[in-house]
């Protein structure tokens, strides 16, 4: 069975924010970037326990999107029961976490 995908005020706001900084009006570019991102949230419903938990908060968890420089953290909770994914913040400057090779 799929998840409920919603989105909070705060993370449609998060999104109305990039739509507008990214300029997808203009850009058709930007425009299909933005709808691919739209559609990795949406993607949730299926897979929603696929990315991992972020750090501080293990009941949060972290889908990334985009490449350097353009990476973005959606972050969400799943509520098994009700088959729910809240989505909660979308940021911008995601890092990757370093490899024991970049550290030597």
């Amino acid at each position: 069975m799929a998840y409920l995908v919603s989105i909070t005020s705060r993370a449609e706001r998060d999104l109305a924010q990039l739509y507008g900084h990214i300029n997808a009006d203009n850009s058709s570019a930007a425009l299909k970037w933005y709808m691919g991102l739209k559609e990795a949230i949406l993607s949730l419903e299926e897979h929603p326990s696929r990315c991992p938990t972020v750090r501080a908060q293990d009941k949060l968890r972290h889908l990334l999107y985009g490449h350097k420089p353009h990476i973005y953290r959606v972050i969400y909770r799943v509520f098994e029961k009700q088959k729910r994914v809240e989505v909660l913040h979308i940021r911008h400057g995601a890092r990757r976490k370093p490899k024991a090779s970049d550290l030597a």
